[in-house]
């Protein structure tokens, strides 16, 4: 009886958060999703974005990615300073000996070309704190979508194949074309090839960038209520799904997102609208879906998360979730833990 008396009190102190958690007054008690149910994945939080509040929020997790260790996170586009700064995340990444793993994008801008990239990767500092691999520089790899609608094969970097782990670093924003960007954008787009990236945005329909320039020419890139635009939201969670079935269904992966400098707009973007929520914290999980949907309540029940939720819903966004569950990727529903 004791020993069920003091497993309820630890389960009740897990689920209450301290006035000092909560980030713009924030009611954390009434996140949409978040359950007391124990077989739900857990959702570490700390208030603290800092490098020992990433480090406690990784200690957490209780699991070491092991052998070849990439460590996924957005380089920012040349003119965005709202990316993860190295000074927030370099103690983390030489604690797990990571390798940063990036690779170029599909629409152009200062990081189209392996050379560009890397200029920005010196400017932004992290190659002063790590190795950094641009994956798709001598082109990619097809690896299986399982039960897709859209992706048969997910085309990847060519180097994914150098690593046995991976670290998801992800900072929480909004996105003009996917509403949000998390942790399953993380790992979709940005483990995706410049061709790869083509691909998802076409829901399969094509790797070629000049998909972007024609959608564009014709306008159907920026008319987000077309079925087309949908499916692109939904491939996203295929692709997804692949690289963490990459990862042994995704036990080898581990993801940790802040919720800083949020802005509408994405770190892809050269010249960001301002952020105007208040920064609210670091969030750890081993499901992406959850870390997701965590990020998203928050924001949904922030006082100050207007301007974001407009961005999400005119996107749709949040449709994401319901086809990565499809797809076995993870959980909505989670138990929020609080690490203050």
């Amino acid at each position: 009886m004791k020993f069920q008396a003091l497993a309820a009190a630890i389960a009740a102190a897990a689920l209450s958060f301290s006035a000092s958690a909560l980030s713009a007054d924030i009611d954390f008690d009434k996140l949409q999703h978040r359950v007391s149910d124990q077989s739900a994945p857990k959702v570490f939080f700390t208030s603290d974005i800092s490098p020992a509040g990433l480090m406690k929020a990784y200690e957490a997790l209780g699991r070491v990615p092991e052998g070849r260790v990439a460590v996924k996170l957005s380089t920012g586009e040349a003119g965005n300073n709202h990316y993860l700064q190295p000074s927030l995340i370099k103690d983390l990444v030489q604690k797990v000996d990571g390798t940063i793993v990036e690779c170029n994008t599909a629409y152009g801008g200062s990081r189209a070309a392996t050379a560009m990239h890397r200029q920005v990767i010196k400017d932004h500092g992290f190659d002063k704190i790590a190795k950094v691999d641009i994956m798709d520089e001598d082109g990619g790899m097809e690896i299986p979508v399982s039960g897709g609608t859209y992706l048969k094969n997910d085309l990847v970097g060519k180097n994914l194949a150098h690593y046995d782990s991976m670290l998801v670093l992800t900072h929480f924003k909004g996105h003009a074309m996917g509403g949000f960007g998390g942790a399953m954008k993380n790992i979709s787009i940005g483990v995706a090839s410049a061709q790869g990236k083509a691909r998802i945005h076409s829901a399969g329909q094509s790797d070629e960038s000049i998909f972007f320039d024609r959608s564009i020419a014709d306008g159907r890139f920026l008319d987000l209520s077309t079925d087309e635009h949908l499916q692109f939201i939904l491939s996203m969670a295929e692709a997804s799904d692949a690289v963490s079935d990459y990862f042994d269904q995704g036990k080898d992966m581990l993801y940790i997102s802040v919720m800083n400098n949020l802005s509408v707009d994405c770190d892809c973007d050269g010249n960001p609208s301002a952020p105007d929520m208040h920064d609210v914290g670091i969030l750890a999980s081993l499901d992406p879906v959850a870390i997701d949907q965590a990020c998203v309540d928050i924001v949904y029940a922030a006082p100050d998360g207007k301007s974001l939720i407009e961005r999400m819903e005119s996107r749709r966004g949040p449709a994401i979730f319901d086809h990565a569950v499809k797809m076995g990727l993870g959980s909505r529903n989670y138990q929020l833990v609080s690490l203050d």
